[in-house]
């Protein structure tokens, strides 16, 4: 069997990882699985209870809207800043900071009495996210060095993750039947506890030598966080004052002046936050790519077929969240399959056949959604069973083209792609719906004539995601596909005699 194939960026003569096994390496995943539990529970979890918060509060509903944006703009903005000053302070210090902010905001919900102080909770809440998110990748993968334990790991914990995802909602409805919804947020305690001690006993601490010793670029850094929460926040305009409004264009057109600034300070400063040739090596340009093309495609048809089930076809919540189940069984069942199909077929495939069946359940839903269920549910599979693999497979593809003091930024990089592509592909469906819908889509109870012009802006908009997705794919394909003479070797795959 091939040995472990290593890429053109990182020297054979590199130490070698802290374990050789999971099973070794139980304590730092324990942690690092419940840092990845909390973000996939965060939202979902207290989205249920917006109703509840909204009478409690007397919240409008923008006000409402807010309480989760607040934490996704502050998370998503942030996360490249705090890859970057965790790769100069420490990935380890600087994750278990974040979780004892992370815990204090949480305490904080039970004092709690008007909207503006949850939101501002909230806002301290992604700040956490931002300081913890990127490290959990990145301490996963420099757990060890060879690249198909790397997979299996992170594998774990995005499946911890995943189950997060799929319980937040049923967990927080079953809270909520008996207790008031602070408590929602004060669950967020004992997973914060339960992190702390794992990375403290089972990480190992920050080897000065993998600090990345380079002065912080505070411009940079400011211009990118400006770029990042201005795409973050055009698609809540689109959706709240409509496209015929000034307020989102505005933001598209910050968004364009902020990127073009940072560009050309990252290409200027002696020392960048952001080093756009590292951006622009093979493994790590594709890799973004695979993931911004999975984000678009993904985001896109979640928010379709959210609108589609309840408004649409007038399915209440509960069956609603029923007519989702294919994808979270997917999602779940699929985590034992991943580091097995990646060691059969290689990082470089696994990255672009998971990309291609997200794009092609979007073009089946884009052609076949509006005929009934059985088609939605299809679409649902492809895009689950994709999305199981392509966050191990551009994720160490991305890291494995960085140098080692850069994997914080680079798991960044990855999340902040995925963040952005999906309020980008959410943008898309609204500017799409604001277009060809006349009316309030949010009302429900749609005329036959609305109930058309919805169907056409699913085609529409599912068209435009997947050509998009596809040429990302494309473009990320030709852009790993090795050179003449390189190995196309699949990972080994581990016997149970060689430890889990």
């Amino acid at each position: 069997m091939s040995s472990p194939r290593f890429t053109r960026e990182r020297p054979l003569s590199e130490p070698p990882g802290t374990f050789r096994s999971l099973r070794e390496a139980w304590m730092a995943l324990v942690g690092l699985s419940a840092v990845f539990l909390f973000e996939m529970m965060s939202n979902t979890v207290l989205n249920v209870a917006l109703p509840t918060i909204g009478r409690e509060l007397k919240a409008p509903t923008i006000a409402l809207q807010w309480v989760t944006n607040g934490y996704a703009v502050v998370f998503g903005s942030l996360m490249l800043v705090f890859g970057a000053v965790a790769d100069r302070l420490g990935r380890r210090r600087v994750m278990l900071a974040g979780l004892v902010l992370l815990g204090v905001a949480s305490l904080a919900a039970v004092a709690v009495s008007t909207t503006g102080e949850l939101i501002a909770v909230r806002a301290v809440m992604g700040l956490a996210a931002a300081m913890t998110t990127p490290g959990t990748m990145a301490l996963a993968f420099r757990l060890f060095e060879e690249e198909g334990l790397r997979v299996r790991a992170i594998t774990l914990v995005s499946t911890v993750g995943m189950v997060g995802l799929a319980i937040g909602p049923t967990m927080g409805g079953l809270v909520l039947s008996f207790a008031p919804w602070q408590v929602l947020l004060l669950m967020n305690v004992p997973i914060v506890a339960l992190a702390i001690v794992g990375i403290r006993i089972g990480v190992p601490s920050d080897d000065p030598a993998d600090l990345h010793r380079a002065p912080a670029d505070l411009t940079g850094g400011a211009l990118g966080t400006a770029t990042i929460v201005l795409t973050l926040v055009a698609p809540t305009l689109f959706e709240e004052a409509g496209a015929g409004s000034w307020a989102p264009w505005a933001a598209v057109a910050g968004v364009v002046v902020a990127a073009t600034l940072f560009v050309v300070r990252e290409r200027s400063a002696r020392h960048p936050l952001l080093d756009l040739e590292l951006v622009a090596r093979p493994k790590v340009s594709g890799g973004l790519a695979y993931k911004a093309a999975a984000g678009l495609a993904n985001a896109g048809l979640a928010y379709l077929v959210t609108l589609q089930l309840q408004l649409d076809w007038g399915w209440p919540p509960a069956l609603a969240s029923l007519g989702m189940l294919p994808q979270v069984i997917v999602l779940i069942a699929g985590g034992p399959f991943v580091h097995r199909f990646v060691g059969r077929v290689g990082i470089d495939r696994a990255a672009w056949m998971s990309v291609g069946s997200i794009v092609a359940g979007l073009a089946v839903y884009t052609l076949f959604g509006n005929l009934g269920y059985p088609g939605v549910v299809v679409a649902l599979v492809f895009v689950a069973a994709g999305m199981r693999v392509v966050g191990a497979a551009a994720g160490v593809n991305v890291l494995n083209g960085l140098p080692r003091d850069r994997t914080s930024t680079g798991a960044a990089l990855i999340d902040t792609a995925a963040e952005v592509t999906a309020a980008v592909g959410v943008a898309v469906v609204g500017t799409v719906l604001a277009a060809l819908f006349a009316g309030d889509v949010a009302t429900g109870h749609w005329s036959r004539a609305q109930a058309g012009q919805f169907r056409e802006a699913v085609t529409v908009s599912g068209t435009v995601l997947t050509l998009v997705s596809a040429a990302l794919a494309v473009w990320a394909m030709r852009r790993t596909r090795p050179a003449a003479g390189d190995h196309q070797d699949a990972l080994p795959v581990e016997t149970p005699a060689s430890g889990s």
